[in-house]
C-alpha cells in the first residue's frame, strides 16, 4: 500500500452513469491487474474503493458508475484537480496461470478486464472476453475492447449481442478456455462458479479501511474467512461460499 497525490488528466462520461477517469503521477507501486485504489473525496470520512482499469508507471484510468452521493461528486471533479490516493491494493490476477484464458465480466465489473486483457496481450495471447449488461446502454467502450480481446457481448434484453447472461452463453456454447477470471454482480459469480470452478472471481464488498484493519469486508471461504481487501478481491472460485447471494 502507498499513499500518493494523484492530478485529474480526464473525467469524461463513456456510458449511461458510466465515467472514465485518468489520473497522473506516481504509478509505479500498482503491479497487476486485478488491484484497486481508494479515493479520498471531498466532504467524505470513508474512502471510496475504485477497481484498477488500466494503468502504467505515471498513469491510471478509472471505470466507474455513478451509484450514490460520493460518485455522483466524483464524476464532477474538473481536470486539473488533485486527489489523495491509496494504490497498490489488494491481490490481483495471476496471469501466469493460463494459456487459454477466459474473461468473464458483468455491468462495471469490467473495469479490471482492460488491465487483465493488455497484460495478456503483452504475452502474446489475444483472450476471449464474454460482457454482459443489461441492455446495450450499459454497454462501454466496444471498440477498445475489441482490440484488446475476442469479444462476444450479450445482454438481458437482447438489445445487442446474445440474448442472456454470460453463465446462459456458456451453457450454450462451446468456449474452449484453461481458466476463467471474471467480476461482476456476485450471483453472476455464483453461477458462474457452480457452472465450473476452474478460475478465479473479484469481488466486491462494502469496506471500511480497505487495507485489512476492520474486518468489514470479510467473507466466508472454505479455508476460513477472508478479507476481500486484503486476501482478496481476487480468490480462486472454488474456495468462495457464496451464502449471501
Amino acid at each position: 500500500m502507498e499513499n500518493v497525490i494523484l492530478k485529474i488528466v480526464s473525467n469524461r462520461q463513456v456510458g449511461k452513469d458510466v465515467f472514465e477517469m485518468i489520473l497522473e503521477g506516481d504509478l509505479s507501486s500498482i503491479k497487476n491487474p486485478g488491484e484497486f485504489v481508494e479515493l479520498k473525496l471531498d466532504g467524505y470520512y470513508l474512502r471510496r474503493p475504485i477497481s484498477v482499469c488500466e494503468f502504467n508507471k505515471e498513469s491510471l484510468t478509472l471505470l466507474y458508475k455513478v451509484l450514490g452521493h460520493g460518485t455522483k461528486d466524483m464524476s464532477s471533479y474538473k481536470e486539473g484537480k488533485e486527489l489523495d490516493v491509496l494504490v497498490n491494493l489488494g491481490n490481483g490476477f495471476d496471469v501466469s496461470l493460463s494459456n487459454k484464458p477466459l474473461l468473464v465480466a458483468g455491468g462495471i465489473g469490467i473495469a479490471p478486464m482492460f488491465a487483465l486483457a493488455r497484460k495478456f496481450n503483452e504475452l502474446g495471447i489475444k483472450p476471449t472476453l464474454i460482457y454482459g449488461a443489461a441492455k446495450k446502454d450499459d454497454i462501454v467502450l466496444i471498440e477498445k475492447l475489441e482490440e484488446l480481446t475476442n469479444l462476444i457481448l450479450c445482454t438481458d434484453d437482447g438489445s445487442i449481442g446474445y440474448k442472456g447472461n454470460p453463465v446462459s452463453y456458456l451453457k450454450e456454447h462451446n468456449v474452449e478456455f484453461d481458466k476463467y477470471y471474471a467480476c461482476g454482480p456476485q450471483v453472476m459469480l455464483k453461477y458462474l462458479a457452480l457452472y465450473s470452478q476452474e478460475g478465479y472471481v473479484s469481488l466486491e464488498a462494502r469496506m471500511g479501511c480497505g487495507f485489512g484493519a476492520c474486518m468489514g469486508c470479510s467473507i466466508k471461504t472454505t479455508n476460513g474467512p477472508k478479507r476481500v481487501c486484503k486476501e482478496g478481491p481476487v480468490f480462486e472460485a472454488s474456495e468462495v461460499i457464496f451464502e449471501w447471494v
